[in-house]
């Protein structure tokens, strides 16, 4: 398939997506919102949906200790820093750092973020200026963020520091968080696995939300193959504790960074981990559709459990006399309501919010004001989860088969844009300090050209040209990512034959030699680094 024709599959892609998040914003606003309005939904569980809860790109959460590597795997999907970015050994992350797209490079403070309509962080206002004051959003023009947005999280502390006060509900923000992401990204450190108090609570935020998690163990090229595999047991056997589930949770073990492995010996395992979890990534967009329908799907049935519970203890509410003490033993007996709710309307277990938290939310209420059911609100909600949202099937049954050839993301979108320092090599700057193509046939290689050839006449090319294995063998001694020597393969083999001749490997070394000192990939090849024999081929 062509460039062009992918890229206008791909858009057609997305076109269907959309149409499904807008029908799904039409169902909400028009069938669930009125049931949610009625029952004072939103003073117990999450407040109502806005334009923004439907229209935002896919956001991924990212979670961990400090100094797991949150802050350095960003930067690895970005291909460059982000405003308001720093790494250390040390709590370097103390704000909720929203990562969107812009193209205007820069920070905008919580307040800020908080009153915007076209943002859908309105409803963060309830957790207060201590909170917001401690998020922003740094925004940017970057690829990758044209299809999903990133919230970088602080780091959680260990249990030498579980006394220090935030000032904040940590995981009612990571719930909330939670809640409106469509990844979350977990990231351990297989060199220090304690499992602090906080971070014990903030697993209790995640719980819920279990298909959105992906598990990661990172820097294992750190450690030998005996060592990861007794820190990936002993990861396993503590989030078994933790998350209360008979499913185990599958763990990437990666190593989150462009720099070179450490340790080779479990190379090739850390790779294909590692391509999982990116294509897992890219391919959000494309799922957008099918997470929003799945949220909202969760969302009605709690609204319909919902509906019954507020109904059942308006009834049995008397009309005049011991109203305080008839609500206390109400609320003292809701485990009692519920399972009679649960076979009287034949409504699963499974519907239900956690009881605790509802009897602590009841304490406040008035029993009074709550309203009985309205047959035709309940017909309506049914009518939506059995056949309104079932409608929208054979469109996203369309979008998988599209989606089977394609990925949400052009390929190398991780890998393409920006640098992690100032003055990328892979720009060519003019005396006056513009951007420009070399004219003629000069070509900014030619210099160190003959190193590179040295190199490539040792490999013993095959009429002149180098095989893909034997190129391959001689990338990966560098020890880059798989993923970015693919990346680089793409860049140099420019002619598409497969093979790579004295100009296309020294084109190779040239773009291993900049990523290995830091320097961004470009997503597409430069004009000036076309090797001159390639240039009239490629106009």
């Amino acid at each position: 398939m062509s460039g062009r024709g992918l890229k206008q599959d791909q858009a057609g892609l997305l076109e269907d997506v959309s149409r499904v998040t807008k029908e799904l914003k039409y169902l909400y606003f028009k069938k669930l919102l009125p049931i949610e309005k009625q029952y004072g939904f939103q003073h117990f569980h999450s407040p109502n949906l806005e334009d923004a809860d439907f229209n935002n790109k896919p956001m991924v959460l990212v979670i961990g200790q400090y100094s797991t590597g949150k802050t350095t795997f960003i930067r690895y999907l970005l291909g460059e820093d982000f405003p308001g970015s720093r790494v250390g050994p040390e709590p370097t992350t103390d704000s909720f750092t929203a990562i969107m797209h812009g193209e205007v490079e820069g920070l905008i403070p919580g307040n800020a973020l908080s009153v915007d309509p076209r943002m859908p962080f309105r409803h963060l206002n309830c957790f207060g200026n201590t909170f917001l004051n401690r998020f922003q959003c740094a925004q940017l023009p970057n690829q990758v963020l044209q299809n999903i947005s990133i919230i970088d999280t602080p780091g959680i502390l260990t249990s030498a520091k579980r006394k220090i006060c935030r000032g904040y509900d940590l995981p009612a923000v990571l719930h909330w968080f939670a809640e409106h992401s469509d990844r979350i990204i977990l990231l351990f450190d297989a060199h220090k696995l304690e499992f602090s108090d906080e971070l014990t609570r903030a697993f209790g935020a995640l719980r819920g939300y279990e298909d959105k998690l992906r598990v990661v163990l990172n820097k294992a090229d750190r450690v030998d193959s005996q060592q990861l595999m007794r820190v990936y047991g002993a990861l396993m056997w503590s989030l078994g504790k933790v998350f209360r589930t008979p499913e185990i949770l599958h763990v990437y073990i990666c190593s989150l960074w462009s720099q070179p492995r450490l340790l080779s010996d479990h190379c090739q395992l850390l790779e294909l981990e590692e391509l999982n979890l990116l294509e897992d990534l890219q391919n959000l967009p494309c799922n957008a559709a099918v997470q929003k329908l799945s949220d909202l799907v969760r969302r009605a049935r709690l609204v319909r459990a919902h509906a019954h519970i507020i109904s059942h203890l308006k009834q049995a509410m008397p009309n005049v006399f011991c109203k305080d003490s008839k609500k206390h033993n109400l609320i003292y007996e809701l485990p009692v309501i519920f399972t009679k709710i649960q076979q009287q309307h034949q409504i699963p277990a499974g519907d239900f919010p956690d009881c605790a938290n509802m009897q602590e939310r009841l304490i406040g209420q008035d029993f009074t004001k709550f309203k009985t059911l309205k047959p035709s609100l309940l017909a309506s909600l049914d009518k939506l989860l059995s056949s309104d949202i079932a409608h929208l099937m054979p469109l996203l049954h369309q979008k998988n088969m599209k989606k089977a050839s394609l990925s949400g993301m052009p390929d190398g979108t991780f890998l393409q844009t920006g640098q992690f320092f100032k003055g990328n090599r892979f720009e060519q700057v003019t005396e006056s300090g513009d951007s420009s193509e070399i004219k003629g046939n000069e070509w900014i290689l030619t210099k160190d050209k003959p190193k590179y050839d040295e190199i490539f006449y040792n490999l013993c090319p095959n009429e002149s040209k180098l095989s893909g294995t034997k190129a391959k063998e001689w990338m990966v001694s560098t020890r880059l990512p798989n993923s970015v020597l693919g990346h680089i393969w793409k860049l140099s083999d420019v002619d598409c034959d497969g093979m790579l001749d004295d100009e296309e490997f020294a084109l190779a070394i040239y773009l291993i030699e900049g990523k290995l000192e830091g320097h961004g990939l470009p997503g597409q090849l430069p004009a000036h680094l076309v090797p001159p024999s390639k240039r009239l081929q490629r106009d």
